[in-house]
């Protein structure tokens, strides 16, 4: 049995990822992958539980010896996904969740073609900029950089199979559950995770 895979992106500020843990919060049958960076922590961040801390130099080594399923360089630092733990976990017939951008997405979906896409909007840029704003982390001129590229990054919301626009939390939590749920009924996976009874009943 074979688990699904969710990719689920957005621009810097949208909720993604509030979201996110909300979702595994109430679904334990999902397991969130955690991504390598060369970013370094937040304040409340640790190492193994938001990501994987890691320096330049090991980074690139990383890539040098094909240990990611996909990477990129954002806003000025590296981010990786691990190939091989994303291809046991759903060969394990667990579900997995990749809170990553569209240029991974891209990647992700070249080696797992049946990827289930979802893209978090904001209900609008001034909405956007208020939350950027509102977190108090970020210099002025970084909150104007991450703007740019969130209009950048909107720009590819077609590639995905699903758009949730986050005005309302918990409108758009329960639009993302929607999404998991629809997946798992869909008649191929419950051909395959209930084949005893589609064998008695057809």
């Amino acid at each position: 049995m074979t688990g699904h895979l969710y990719i689920v992106a957005a621009p810097s500020g949208a909720g993604k990822t509030t979201l996110v843990r909300l979702l595994l919060e109430k679904d334990r049958q999902i397991r969130l992958s955690i991504s390598s960076t060369t970013r370094a922590p937040r304040a409340g961040e640790v190492d193994g539980r938001e990501y994987h801390f890691v320096d330049v130099p090991h980074f690139l080594d990383m890539i040098h010896h094909n240990e990611f399923l996909e990477w990129a360089e954002v806003h000025g630092n590296y981010y990786g996904t691990s190939r091989r733990w994303i291809e046991d976990a759903l060969t394990a017939g667990n579900d997995v969740l990749l809170e990553i951008d569209w240029q991974g997405a891209q990647q992700v979906r070249r080696i797992f073609p049946q990827a289930i896409g979802v893209f978090i909007l904001p209900p609008s840029m001034e909405a956007l900029e208020a939350r950027l704003d509102g977190r108090g982390t970020d210099s002025a001129e970084t909150i104007a950089r991450r703007i740019a590229a969130a209009r950048d990054e909107m720009r590819h919301v077609g590639e995905f199979d699903y758009v949730i626009i986050n005005d309302d939390l918990q409108q758009a939590l329960g639009d993302l559950q929607s999404v998991v749920s629809a997946s798992r009924l869909r008649y191929a996976t419950q051909r395959e995770r209930h084949a005893t009874l589609f064998d008695a009943l057809l």
